[in-house]
């Protein structure tokens, strides 16, 4: 694997994606700078796949500024939905004026649930996926890949997080992510325990392989 310099592009507009990929990032000593630090557009998201999205996106950016990007591309895939709504999981909350309506998002979600009957836990399970890509100005790509199992649960419940938080319950645990601050759903440092998120996880892989990290 390649190494890093000490300038990454985070290729995001997303404010929460880049807060929790900040907050992530600190305890490295890494330059973290957002696409919107270079005025970087947002291009099309034309990918099937979290791994093919985070790469459009990643790419974008390191081909613009010639330095090393990251991206992350992430969704709620839920079972009795057959994996929807997945690489279009930010899709399912566009208002017809551009803007984004999560609650919007997870009253679809609810609904199409109701209309599979899955009423119970065991017929609501689903996870959050999340893929970071590492790419380089040449174009070479890294991935790294974290998931989070759990159930989804109606109503909504915590303000805390982003998204679809609010009704994703994980696995083990009594709390939504929407009652979770970002440390706990963090839920990991350098050389202690496991991430609980999906976003975590996935940022943990990337820190063992490319950061040193334990």
């Amino acid at each position: 694997m390649r190494a890093l310099d000490g300038t990454i592009v985070v290729a995001s507009h997303n404010a929460g994606k880049l807060r929790e990929l900040a907050e992530l990032m600190a305890p490295f000593g890494i330059e973290a700078r957002s696409a919107k630090d270079f005025g970087l557009p947002e291009p099309e998201e034309t990918g099937t796949t979290f791994e093919e999205n985070a790469y459009i996106k990643a790419f974008a950016a390191a081909k613009t500024t010639g330095l090393t990007a990251l991206s992350d591309d992430s969704g709620l895939c839920v079972d009795a939905l057959d994996g929807a709504p997945g690489v279009y999981t930010a899709n399912w909350a566009e208002r017809p004026d551009g803007t984004r309506d999560f609650m919007m998002a997870m009253e679809k979600t609810e609904k199409a649930l109701s209309e599979k009957g899955a009423v119970t836990p065991a017929d609501r399970t689903g996870r959050f996926v999340a893929v970071i890509c590492l790419c380089y100005p040449d174009g070479e790509a890294e991935y790294f890949r974290g998931e989070a199992e759990g159930t989804l649960v109606w109503p909504p419940r915590g303000t805390d997080g982003f998204g679809y938080d609010p009704v994703f319950l994980p696995l083990g645990h009594e709390r939504t992510f929407g009652e979770m601050s970002a440390s706990e759903k963090h839920g990991w440092k350098p050389g202690h325990e496991t991430a609980l998120s999906h976003r975590a996880r996935a940022f943990q892989a990337f820190a063992r392989a490319k950061l040193g990290a334990a």
